[in-house]
């Protein structure tokens, strides 16, 4: 477990995002090819995922703190959260910290395509080039996947902010609905993560819309 302060806000790292997100980095690959550069390859992706899903925590629990709340930063399994007390903000702010995250990883992501793009060529070394790629592709793809409608992904959550508690069953069965469509594209490209991922998110939705009926 690290722990640490970033403008003052309270950060916990798990174990489990590390080795999370040293498998997404092809980590069992690089066991098996028992190569020294598969092995930094991955080293590299696992710092890119944590430097840019800080960077998205950090938009959400930045508003947060804005809208004059406490808030800290957990980074874990497949992701993170930032906290805040329940039931104080209203719909519209909880739509604005929600939006936060994937806006500022989004953001910060196109800046360092530039950056690729312009500079790749002189960087001084492959593994330097594939960082800066790798950084701006997680930002980019992480951001966009969050944004999509399905809870409790960013996207589903603006969602409910949108169609308030009442509306709960259009929220899940949009979720239901989104998963299942993702997770056959995912399936039909060969990405079984994808799937497994959509599975997941339709079933939670699943269990979430029996419970408000």
């Amino acid at each position: 477990m690290i722990r640490f302060k970033i403008f003052g806000i309270p950060v916990t790292v798990e174990p489990w995002f590390w080795l999370t997100m040293a498998f997404i980095g092809g980590g069992f690959s690089a066991l098996q090819s028992n190569n020294p550069e598969a092995f930094l390859r991955v080293a590299l992706f696992v710092l890119a995922g944590f430097v840019s899903i800080l960077i998205h925590e950090l938009g959400h629990a930045l508003t947060i703190r804005k809208f004059g709340l406490p808030t800290q930063i957990t980074l874990t399994t497949f992701g993170g959260y930032a906290t805040h007390p329940a039931g104080i903000l209203s719909r519209t702010k909880s739509f604005l910290v929600t939006a936060a995250g994937p806006a500022i990883q989004i953001a910060f992501g196109l800046l360092v395509w530039l950056i690729y793009i312009n500079t790749s060529t002189s960087m001084p070394s492959e593994n330097i080039r594939y960082f800066v790629f790798i950084l701006a592709a997680i930002s980019i793809i992480w951001a966009v996947f969050n944004c999509l409608p399905i809870f409790p992904l960013d996207g589903g959550q603006m969602l409910a902010s949108i169609l308030g508690p009442r509306r709960a069953k259009i929220l899940h069965m949009t979720g239901i609905i989104c998963a299942i469509i993702i997770g056959l594209i995912g399936l039909k490209f060969g990405y079984m993560l994808v799937l497994v991922f959509m599975g997941l998110f339709a079933w939670q939705n699943y269990q979430m819309l029996q419970q408000n009926r």
